[in-house]
């Protein structure tokens, strides 16, 4: 990407000249004067900002919030930000009965629909916000079919809760199943347990696969150094 004498953007080599630029691209200029950009905004690059914001656990919860600064900082830096939002099934909460058949095939789900919306809408860069086994390597696998300038972000972890004068994570609520099955746990302290170990938004509290994969996003250089 880069800009004319004028300051201007050249978008002559850019996705978002097929759905921005000439007299023939005026019905979709159309729609983004309908989401109240300016021409000012349709003339700048777009970036998709793509998070995995949904309801279904706190590793997710987070992310519109996280997506809405990026925006800002797209905005900053003179670009236009197009903001969507795709799928997880999170693992902590799919496990143990009929949903667990959902979780491997989500991440190619989630990899194939936020290529599938910077692929039809023309974007020309990525940032991909993600906290939740599955979504992390499927914003991943996007960023690299689409070879387009792209930066993950990752949700982050959760910080741990306090029960009985000790940090306590998930970690303990699952080996409080194990020890009120032997038990070794009453069921009354198994519920306050439970009630205590997730106290924020946030991935699970352990070396799974959530932690895991945001040090890999670092290590192979799609995200920023230390952001992980």
């Amino acid at each position: 990407m880069h800009r004319k004498p004028d300051g201007s953007w050249d978008k002559s080599r850019l996705p978002s000249r097929h759905v921005t630029e000439g007299p023939s691209r005026a019905p979709h200029r159309s729609y983004y004067y309908a989401m109240g950009l300016g021409s000012r905004e349709i003339e700048q690059p777009f970036v998709g900002v793509a998070s995995c914001w949904n309801e279904a656990a706190p590793c997710n919860t987070a992310l519109m919030r996280q997506a809405h600064a990026v925006s800002e900082g797209v905005k900053k830096a003179g670009a236009t930000p197009r903001e969507f939002c795709t799928i997880t099934v999170t693992d902590g909460i799919a496990m143990g009965h009929e949903g667990m058949r959902s979780s491997l095939v989500s991440r190619d789900l989630i990899a194939d629909s936020v290529e599938l919306t910077m692929r039809g809408h023309g974007y020309d860069a990525l940032v991909g916000l993600a906290g939740c086994d599955k979504s992390l390597p499927g914003m991943m696998m996007a960023m690299l079919r689409l070879n387009v300038p792209s930066v993950f972000l990752y949700g982050g972890s959760i910080l741990p809760g306090q029960w009985h004068g000790r940090d306590v994570t998930v970690v303990d609520v699952f080996e409080g199943v194990g020890m009120h099955s032997a038990g070794k746990m009453s069921l009354e302290d198994l519920c306050s347990l439970e009630q205590h170990a997730c106290p924020s938004d946030g991935a699970c509290g352990g070396q799974f696969t959530a932690n895991t994969m945001a040090c890999v996003s670092e290590a192979i250089g799609l995200a920023l150094p230390l952001s992980a």
